[in-house]
């Protein structure tokens, strides 16, 4: 295979153009939206404390007002990434201010944000700003009609991972056999007109397959020409489907506008950009940075492709554990929630009280300390220091029941073990957690 012509054979660059336009916009809606949808101030003011990605505690919310201020500066530099102004300094101010909300809380985590930091990432050393920019306008010399072809095959090779980890991740009992769809749609039944159509057997079925089929053969399909149009009418109606019902913010018109990197630039430029030539040319121009980009670009997808695979080398049900769940495209795979408490003993008199959690955790912060380990401990952590700044040695014991998918309770946590003088082990499994029984109970939701 000849390498140098399948990166670096010039192509034109009216979708790299247009997909900044629409990522700009959506960018700036995602942080101004969380603004007037109170997204704010129910994840980053009202909480006492924000749950950050261990060993990333100076990560904090600004005080008082100030993440409003955060996020309105960050949507006005989404605004500059859509019109092309000083687009490299103002794209990385965005990924930089993005990557610290999403490090600092994990109450509100979704694999939609992680995808959204690395794309943003990636954005930075994109030649987005070429045409119909700012930039260009206030510097011609910059202008370009054509980019190297690297630029798409790295955008659709990051999109194949996210969807075939996506699909092959569904392949397990209690997606198999509907129980997770199923317990989604339950809690859609009031939806108007389709509430009482989402609760057929049959639809949960549907949604659990076509889960499967479409992020597994959306991107080949969408190489294929004889394929690409049928297969673009099933992600519009499947991202919409989504949007309605699960209300994911930008996403999944974010995963619609990727489709532009998949159509001739011919058809780009006739619906877009007008006045922009078409380059045809196909020159092969090897840059020097050639060693530079391939081993980063290999690095890059090694990490890509090895941090889903983590879990793996953990012991236990990922399901269960919950280790090696974030950061591997794991999305929407199951219902968990936990019944949890906390126990502060005084190790000088060996008094013992149980924790009012709602003196401290918002509601979703609750059912987040419930079910999740990483989040116990970080609790049970802060407890210490609280009682530390009292002159107070304390032992913290959790005493957690989680049921997954529809299953009864079961002992999730070692009542006995105390976590407030327990470390965290980043790479490896907590023994603390209980041994989970998920293959031996199956979930009782079916009617």
């Amino acid at each position: 295979m000849n390498f140098n012509k399948l990166l670096f054979k010039q192509i034109d660059n009216s979708a790299l153009i247009v997909f900044r336009w629409i990522f700009g916009l959506l960018i700036t809606l995602e942080a101004w939206g969380a603004i007037f949808t109170g997204w704010i101030k129910r994840t980053l003011i009202e909480p006492q404390q924000t749950f950050n990605f261990i060993g990333l505690d100076f990560l904090q919310p600004l005080p008082g007002d100030g993440m409003y201020y955060y996020y309105a500066l960050m949507g006005l530099f989404g605004v500059l990434v859509m019109i092309g102004y000083k687009y490299r300094f103002s794209m990385s101010c965005y990924t930089v201010m993005w990557a610290c909300v999403y490090l600092m809380q994990k109450s509100s985590y979704n694999n939609h944000y992680y995808l959204l930091m690395l794309l943003c990432f990636i954005m930075i050393f994109l030649p987005a700003h070429r045409w119909a920019s700012v930039d260009a306008w206030k510097k011609p010399s910059i202008k370009k009609i054509k980019m190297p072809r690297w630029v798409v095959l790295f955008i659709i090779v990051q999109l194949w991972i996210v969807y075939t980890y996506a699909s092959v991740a569904k392949l397990y009992p209690d997606w198999l056999n509907a129980t997770v769809a199923e317990n989604l749609m339950r809690g859609k039944k009031d939806y108007w007109l389709v509430g009482d159509f989402l609760q057929q057997d049959w639809v949960h079925y549907c949604i659990a397959y076509t889960g499967i089929l479409f992020d597994l053969l959306v991107i080949p399909l969408l190489l294929i020409k004889r394929t690409r149009w049928f297969i673009v009418i099933a992600s519009v109606f499947f991202h919409l489907f989504n949007s309605f019902i699960f209300q994911i913010g930008i996403f999944p018109y974010l995963s619609l506008a990727f489709i532009l990197f998949f159509f001739t630039t011919e058809t780009i430029n006739k619906r877009f950009l007008k006045g922009k030539p078409h380059y045809s040319e196909g020159e092969i121009i090897v840059p020097n940075y050639k060693p530079i980009l391939i081993g980063i670009t290999g690095v890059w997808f090694i990490i890509q492709i090895g941090l889903p695979l983590r879990h793996w080398v953990i012991p236990d049900n990922v399901l269960w554990t919950e280790e090696g769940h974030r950061l591997s495209w794991r999305m929407m795979l199951r219902s968990k929630s936990g019944s949890t408490s906390f126990v502060v003993e005084e190790k000088d008199t060996g008094k013992r009280t149980r924790v009012n959690l709602e003196d401290y955790l918002t509601r979703k912060q609750l059912r987040t300390v419930s079910s999740k380990p990483d989040c116990m401990w970080q609790f049970a952590q802060r407890l210490k220091s609280e009682y530390a700044s009292k002159g107070k040695d304390i032992a913290v014991y959790v005493n957690s029941r989680v049921k997954v998918n529809g299953r009864p309770y079961q002992q999730f946590t070692d009542p006995n073990v105390d976590l407030a003088n327990t470390k965290w082990d980043y790479f490896g499994h907590a023994t603390w957690i209980m041994p989970s029984k998920l293959d031996e109970v199956k979930p009782m939701l079916k009617k």
